[in-house]
């Protein structure tokens, strides 16, 4: 499978199935708490070629980098400031391995976890600077697709945004938001204004990801159906609402609820659709048999 091949589903083929959470799934398989899944991985790939391969052989036709945390300012907290470009490249390879060449491989870059200026320190040229390092290096190491998730605040993905197209030579660039807030991110950002926005930056796809509810992730994904309805929409919503059980953080989705959604966003004509935290290879495998039925 190729970035091109990527691009063609992406826009009118069959649904592209994702995979689910994946840092869960790796505390399920041995990450110490408190320890970053990046760091990890360097000593325990074949942990993240497992969660890869339990997703594919659910039905997932994508599947991210272990990469959701490795920008510089996010590595620098691990005392890893240093190996953004190893890490990076080492996660694509070790999806590359998994998949076989049989499934896309997305380059997942997150939020760095800090405000921009003027609420925090970095300026917006350091922000996209800094995604570009990180996109730079996953497309080096060969993505199908730089994919950008879970953002909040405009500025943020925005700048994300600009670094991926900078260092991308090419590669399609999706980004999506989390909605949290009454419809909102929890920066007060609406569905129809990243719509907007994001269009204007010339992605290949957006959506809505993570999410307080799966209702408030299909509300988001249908406003931003209305407000760009040419563009390919992604949707990888939480596994339902959270809950402690036993100081344990429960989801409260069956795969069945996730199999139901799926059929809705789905006849919404969403191009990407997978789970997000709290999802697992059974989420994913009721999603894929959902759009495929």
């Amino acid at each position: 499978m190729t970035r091109e091949d990527f691009l063609s589903r992406l826009r009118g083929g069959d649904v592209i199935v994702a995979d689910g959470a994946m840092g869960t799934m790796l505390q399920a398989a041995g990450l110490p708490s408190g320890m970053a899944p990046e760091e990890w991985l360097l000593e325990n790939p074949e942990s993240v070629i497992g969660v890869h391969q339990a997703y594919l052989a659910a039905g997932a036709d994508m599947i991210l980098t272990c990469t959701f945390g490795a920008t510089l300012p996010r590595l620098e907290r691990s005392g890893l400031g240093d190996r953004v470009g190893e890490i990076n490249h080492r996660a694509v390879e070790i999806a590359r391995e998994a998949s076989n060449g049989d499934a896309y491989v997305a380059g997942d870059i997150g939020p760095m976890g800090e405000f921009l200026a003027p609420l925090g320190e970095i300026s917006y040229e350091e922000a996209a600077e800094i995604f570009a390092e990180q996109a730079g290096a996953l497309v080096e190491a060969g993505v199908d697709v730089l994919y950008i998730e879970t953002m909040a605040a405009l500025d943020e993905v925005k700048a994300a945004v600009e670094g991926a197209l900078r260092a991308g030579k090419g590669t399609p660039v999706t980004a999506t938001l989390s909605f949290d807030s009454h419809g909102r991110t929890n920066m007060g950002v609406r569905p129809e204004e990243a719509a907007e926005v994001l269009v204007e930056l010339g992605v290949d796809g957006l959506g809505a990801n993570c999410g307080a509810t799966l209702d408030m992730t299909l509300g988001a994904v249908e406003t931003m159906c209305e407000v760009a309805p040419e563009m390919p929409l992604i949707a990888k919503p939480n596994a339902g609402t959270p809950r402690l059980v036993d100081d344990d953080v429960v989801y409260d989705a069956m795969p069945e609820d996730m199999a139901a959604y799926a059929r809705k966003l789905h006849d919404l004509g969403v191009r990407i659709i997978g789970g997000c935290c709290g999802s697992t290879p059974e989420h994913i495998a009721a999603i894929a048999n959902a759009v495929e039925s």
